[in-house]
């Protein structure tokens, strides 16, 4: 049997122009419910035990994977177990400690920053809100939606570069700039679903829609993406 013919992407982007924003936010709604079931445990695969750990262990993961980065941070929590330790260690002990995560001196900057930031402006605690989350050193939209979405149990719709790809290609945005994305996407969605959705689409990025080579054929998605003229 002949495979279904695909649109021409001319007519798939005319599709788009079409579809009103009643349309989006229901499309949205069936993606989100099709990614809860395909991945009910969505999480980040950091490891941590508390909210310091949770803001080093997302700062060392830009530009490195989080495999990588799990095998680091035992021996750094380890030799600086919290914000006073690392705010006052040498700063050539944390570069070393941190060397395979890659940019290990900007990281060791933004870590010691964002320590003695914290213990200047929050009494050594890790704030629980965005607009305090982002005034820390080394802390983006992005890091602080992590510690809102996994620490605090708020709403936290991160974007990573997974998140930037899908949302495109699904065709939930016409963005490319993270924070408009992030805008973009907490209006589809009401909050409760923010942080299992971006999970979701995180691990469905680095599973079947990948950069180059996205499993098309393989995608649960497919119903409701225009990428392959379906939607």
């Amino acid at each position: 049997m002949s495979p279904t013919p695909r649109r021409p992407i001319g007519s798939r982007a005319q599709a788009a122009r079409r579809e009103t924003p009643q349309d989006l936010a229901a499309r949205a709604q069936r993606l989100a419910a099709t990614l809860a079931e395909l991945y009910p445990d969505a999480r980040i695969s950091l490891d941590f035990s508390t909210p310091w750990e949770c803001l080093v262990a997302t700062i060392l993961s830009a530009q490195c994977t989080d495999e990588r980065v799990n095998q680091v941070t035992p021996e750094l929590f380890r030799q600086l177990p919290d914000i006073p330790a690392m705010a006052g260690a040498p700063e050539d002990k944390v570069r070393e400690l941190i060397k395979t995560t890659g940019f290990f001196r900007q990281k060791t900057r933004a870590l010691q920053a964002a320590a003695r930031a914290l213990l200047e402006r929050f009494d050594g605690q890790v704030p629980c809100r965005m607009e305090e989350l982002v005034t820390i050193p080394g802390v983006g939209r992005k890091t602080a939606n992590v510690l809102l979405g996994h620490v605090f149990g708020k709403p936290g719709m991160v974007v990573d570069t997974h998140v930037r790809r899908l949302a495109y290609r699904l065709g939930l945005t016409r963005e490319r700039d993270p924070d408009k994305i992030e805008l973009e996407l907490q209006r589809l969605l009401p909050p409760e679903q923010w942080t299992a959705f971006s999970m979701a689409l995180i691990l469905h990025g680095r599973r079947i829609c990948s950069a180059r080579n996205p499993q098309c054929e393989a995608c649960a998605l497919r119903p409701d993406c225009p990428r392959v003229g379906l939607a």
